[in-house]
C-alpha cells in the first residue's frame, strides 16, 4: 500500500466506531480491531479497520512462515490475518473452515486515534471515503431474529474424566501444565454476525477485540489477551493465566474475588510456568541476555472476570524477520502448556475436535515489519452458508487442579457468548 493518506477531525468517536463497523459489512473481506480504550503498552490506535482485499495469500501448515516471510518480502506492505491452531490430527477437520494461515493487504485501511481518524489507501479520492463511512447509522440493528439451540461436545461427567486422565500424565512426569478447551455449537443458525459482534464486545468489552470476515466466514472476538507485539527492536509477550469472577454489583465480593486471585498459589504456579516457557520461546530468537519478566502475576479486571497476566519483554536484532519471531513462539504457551511439544500431543488425544482458529491469533503486520497478534479466545465464529455457530472454552490444568472448578472456570470464560446467543 503506497503511504497516501489524509486525516479527519472525529466528534463523537464512539458513534464513528459504530459507522465504521456498518461500512465494513459490504466487503467480503475485512479486519476490525478495537482495543476499546484499554491503554495496554501504549496502544498504535483506538481502532484499526482493514477492507477489501488488494492481495492475499493463503499458506498450508508445512511451509507457513517460510511462504509468508516471501509473500511480505516481495512487497513490504500493511498485513492483516489469521494464524490457526495446528489441526487435531486426531478428529474431524474444524467446520467453520478458517485456513492453516491467511493473510491480505487491504484496498482500504482506516485508523482511529482519539479525535483523528486516518484513511490510507492507493486512492487520493479519501474524502469519499470518509463521506461514505459517516454517511452510515450511528447504530446496529438486528436485520436477521432466529433462535439458537445450543449444543455441548461433553456432559459435565466426560469433561471430568479427561481431566482425570490428564492429572494422571502430570502426576507420571510427562507435563507440568496443560490447556484443556472444551466446545460448544449450533446448527441451522441464520444469524447478523456485525449484530452478535456489537453485542458480544458490549457486554465484554476487551483490549484485543477484532471483528474478522473472510468470505461467508466470520470470528468475533472479545479476547482479553495478546499474543506478541513488536515494536521496533522490543517484541512482548502478556500471557494470561488465572481466572475469578467479577461481581460487579457487590462491591467487596469483587475485591475478595480479586484478592483470592492475586494470592492463588495455585494460578500463580500455573502463570509463571507459562512464563518461563514464554521466556524460552523468547530466547530463541531475542538478543542474549535481553529477555526479562517486566510484570509477574499483574491482575487485571474486565467486564465478566478478573484476570492475571504477566508480561516478557526482549529485544531482537534489526536482521530477525518478524515471520521468525512468529515461528518460534506460535502456538502461545497459555494455549498449549508446558512442555509444549508433549502437551500438544496430548490436546490431540484428549480434546474430540480440532480448535481452528480457537487458540490461533488475529493481527496485523506494518510495511516495516512491527507487529501486533491477539489471542484468539472469547470468540464466536460462524459460517453463513453452512448456517453453523461455535465457540469453545477452557484452562490451564495442573497437579493442583481441581476438576470441578476447572469446569466451572470453562463456562465462566463461555457465559458471554452463550448468553448472547440465547437472547438472540
Amino acid at each position: 500500500m503506497k503511504k497516501n493518506s489524509t486525516h479527519f477531525a472525529i466528534n463523537n468517536t464512539k458513534e464513528f466506531t459504530i459507522k465504521m463497523l456498518n461500512w465494513s459489512s459490504r466487503f467480503n473481506i475485512f479486519c476490525f480491531l478495537d482495543n476499546n480504550h484499554y491503554q495496554f503498552e501504549s496502544p498504535a490506535f483506538d481502532c484499526l479497520l482493514a477492507v477489501g482485499c488488494k492481495r492475499s495469500v493463503q499458506l498450508d501448515r508445512n511451509d507457513l512462515f517460510t511462504s509468508l516471510k516471501q509473500f511480505y518480502d516481495g512487497n513490504p506492505s500493511w498485513l492483516f490475518g489469521h494464524i490457526s491452531y495446528p489441526e487435531n490430527k486426531m478428529a474431524q477437520p474444524d467446520p467453520i473452515g478458517f485456513e492453516d494461515a491467511f493473510f491480505f493487504e487491504p484496498e482500504i485501511l482506516v485508523t482511529l486515534k482519539g479525535q483523528t481518524l486516518t484513511i490510507e489507501s492507493d486512492s487520493e479520492n479519501h474524502a469519499s471515503v470518509f463521506k461514505a463511512i459517516d454517511a452510515q447509522p450511528a447504530i446496529i440493528t438486528k436485520k436477521i431474529s432466529t433462535s439458537v439451540r445450543i449444543h455441548h461436545t461433553e456432559t459435565r461427567k466426560q469433561y471430568l474424566d479427561k481431566i482425570a486422565s490428564l492429572k494422571r500424565h502430570i502426576q507420571r512426569g510427562d507435563c507440568y501444565e496443560i490447556n484443556y478447551c472444551q466446545a460448544f455449537f449450533a446448527e441451522e443458525a441464520t444469524l447478523d454476525p456485525l449484530y452478535l459482534y456489537h453485542a458480544l464486545t458490549s457486554v465484554s468489552p476487551n483490549p484485543f477485540a477484532a471483528m474478522y470476515k473472510l468470505n461467508d466466514r466470520y470470528c468475533l472476538c472479545a479476547s482479553p489477551e495478546r499474543f506478541i507485539k513488536k515494536t521496533g527492536e522490543v517484541v512482548i509477550s502478556q500471557p494470561i493465566k488465572g481466572t475469578s469472577k467479577r461481581y460487579v454489583s457487590d462491591a467487596l465480593a469483587d475485591i475478595q474475588s480479586k484478592e483470592q486471585l492475586l494470592h492463588s498459589e495455585k494460578d500463580k504456579t500455573e502463570n509463571v510456568m507459562i512464563v518461563d516457557l514464554v521466556r524460552n520461546d523468547l530466547s530463541r530468537i531475542c538478543t542474549e541476555g535481553s529477555v526479562h519478566v517486566k510484570e509477574l502475576f499483574g491482575i487485571y479486571s474486565f467486564p465478566q472476570v478478573h484476570q492475571m497476566i504477566s508480561t516478557i519483554e526482549g529485544k531482537v536484532s534489526p536482521a530477525t524477520h518478524w515471520t521468525a519471531i512468529l515461528e518460534a513462539c506460535f502456538p502461545m504457551g497459555s494455549m498449549t502448556g508446558a512442555p509444549k511439544v508433549k502437551v500438544m500431543e496430548l490436546i490431540d488425544e484428549h480434546e474430540s475436535f480440532s480448535r481452528g482458529l480457537f487458540s490461533g491469533c488475529i493481527g496485523y503486520v506494518t510495511p516495516g515489519g512491527d507487529f501486533d497478534f491477539n489471542v484468539v479466545i472469547r470468540s464466536l465464529f460462524y459460517h453463513e452458508t453452512k448456517k453453523l455457530v461455535s465457540f469453545k472454552a477452557g484452562g490451564g490444568i495442573t497437579f493442583n487442579s481441581d476438576a470441578e472448578n476447572e469446569y466451572e472456570e470453562s463456562l465462566l470464560k463461555a457465559a458471554a457468548i452463550k448468553r448472547i446467543l440465547e437472547q438472540y
